[in-house]
């Protein structure tokens, strides 16, 4: 992960509401009782992110920030739809032969009962 050194030029500083929160979980005095907890909300779109899991609030907020930058990217993502195209004439006769010689390889091998008895 590489830090960032900035926001996002993606995401406008009046956008955002940041809170700071105490983090919860394994970490000792330092954790619970410094507000050292980022959580980061983006008002146009409602999205919510948090980033607990450092102990300096700074490296916490570069996190949020990423997190956020991400999940905004993929909330605006359209995805192209997916044109329907059809198999050529040519590939379908190449297709069925080779499954014509692959059958009678198969056939070959089969066991074959003795009629002369």
């Amino acid at each position: 992960m590489k830090p960032l050194q900035t926001i996002p030029p993606e995401i406008k500083g009046e956008d955002i509401e940041i809170e700071h929160i105490r983090g919860s979980g394994p970490g000792g005095q330092h954790r619970n009782k410094r507000f050292t907890g980022i959580r980061m909300t983006h008002l146009p779109t409602g999205l919510v992110v948090m980033a607990t899991e450092r102990r300096s609030q700074k490296q916490n907020l570069m996190l949020a920030y990423e997190r956020l930058d991400e999940r905004i990217t993929k909330h605006f993502h359209k995805a192209v739809p997916r044109v329907a195209t059809r198999v050529s004439k040519t590939q379908k006769k190449k297709r069925l032969s080779d499954k014509r010689t692959v059958a009678s390889k198969k056939q070959g091998r089969r066991f074959q009962e003795n009629s002369d008895d």
